[in-house]
């Protein structure tokens, strides 16, 4: 079997194609939508690279990053050409998403303050994930106001920034770090 060419030079003039086939503007909210999922995917596999991640957060990540996999190739198609994918979300993977973020904040103390991002090198890079993971979440929406966006994915989107503040105040306390909580200045 011959080696595919990775260049298309298809893209060259600002557009690329969706899942089906129809072209779109590569500045498109669909494009911004599961550009952002894949941004997000590659900075979940930083995290699962990092030697602080337990091995039973990183197999949890995995599935994760999976199901952001299946996010994308829903968002990649458009809802009224000949192709669709399913996005992958199903309410047991909402259920998991949930009982993990539970299973970890029983760990945690209670707080009455803003957490800052920081602390341990993994909590650092759980937090750039959750921005990213809310800046899909909006990216996800805009798009959701030109054409309709299962339900689902909007909200285990949101359930996964929740899950990434948990994980990044679980790091630090795990790891002995004290947290570090706004000072108000004014």
């Amino acid at each position: 079997m011959k080696k595919a060419i990775i260049y298309t030079r298809t893209g060259d003039k600002g557009t690329t194609s969706l899942v089906g086939g129809q072209r779109t503007d590569k500045h498109s909210v669909r494009l911004e939508a599961y550009g952002t999922i894949d941004e997000l995917n590659s900075h979940l596999g930083i995290l699962i690279a990092f030697p602080e991640t337990r091995p039973e957060d990183a197999t949890f990540l995995l599935s994760v990053q999976n199901r952001l996999f299946d996010i994308g190739g829903y968002l990649a198609c458009d809802p009224e050409g000949e192709f669709m994918l399913p996005c992958g979300v199903t309410e047991e993977s909402l259920r998991e998403l949930e009982l993990q973020i539970d299973t970890l904040d029983s760990a945690l103390p209670s707080i009455d303050r803003f957490v800052l991002p920081g602390g341990t090198m993994g909590a650092a890079i759980c937090q750039v994930a959750r921005t990213v993971c809310r800046r899909a979440e909006r990216r996800i929406t805009a798009l959701n106001a030109e054409a309709p966006v299962d339900p689902d994915v909007i909200a285990y989107i949101n359930r996964l920034s929740d899950y990434l503040f948990i994980l990044a105040r679980f790091n630090n306390i795990n790891s002995g770090h004290p947290e570090i909580f706004w000072q108000k200045s004014c």
